[in-house]
């Protein structure tokens, strides 16, 4: 696991721990020294700890103004024993929503499993942008990862499915990736209706 990065090719346009409205502003990494955990496997020092043992996120980018964010995942997604929604809303959405972000893209290809609690914190989440027109997309599920997911229908609160997978983001830019998934949520919602 040491040797999953984060996505890195759009640090020259956003660093997190640079960026005063970010969560982990003022954050230092040590390149050399590995010191986090996910189960005793060591984790690159890259990767941001916001409260959850198992669960770890990079801000890839964050745009103010048109009030999206773009955020890596590593690890398992556990709200069984960890409680892992309540550290990602707790942590790191309230604080983004609250400085303007109401789009989420969570690229979640490395997270390797998921296991359930109950859905309180994906409904306050929802219920916290859908009267700003907001939403959560979980990009690249695993297949096992989405099933499970949507036992508990979190897909009443998040978009995830085919719809979401297998996109092919690295090569694009943060705004042509927000633009493309943006139109993917509205082509979504119009086959609701």
């Amino acid at each position: 696991m040491h040797e999953i990065e984060p996505f890195f090719r759009w640090r020259d346009e956003y660093r997190a721990d640079r960026d005063p409205q970010s969560p982990f502003h003022g954050r230092t990494y040590n390149e050399l020294q590995y010191t986090q955990t996910i189960y005793n496997y060591y984790i690159h020092p890259q990767w941001d700890f916001f409260g959850s043992e198992t669960l770890y996120a990079k801000i890839l980018y964050a745009d103010y103004e048109e009030g999206y964010a773009i955020i890596e995942l590593l690890g398992e997604w556990n709200d069984a024993i960890n409680n892992d929604i309540m550290y990602l809303k707790r942590e790191l959405a309230d604080a983004m929503t609250g400085e303007g972000i109401t789009r989420y893209i969570l690229i979640c290809e490395n997270v390797l499993n998921f296991h359930a609690d109950d859905d309180s914190y994906y409904e306050e989440w929802y219920d916290d942008l859908c009267d700003e027109g907001g939403w959560v997309v979980l990009l690249n599920l695993q297949d096992h990862v989405a099933e499970e997911m949507q036992t508990i229908r979190i897909d009443n609160y998040f978009h995830l499915g085919a719809l979401y997978n297998d996109i092919n983001w690295r090569p694009h830019k943060p705004g042509r990736i927000f633009e493309a998934i943006e139109g993917l949520v509205q082509q979504g919602e119009k086959r609701i209706y």
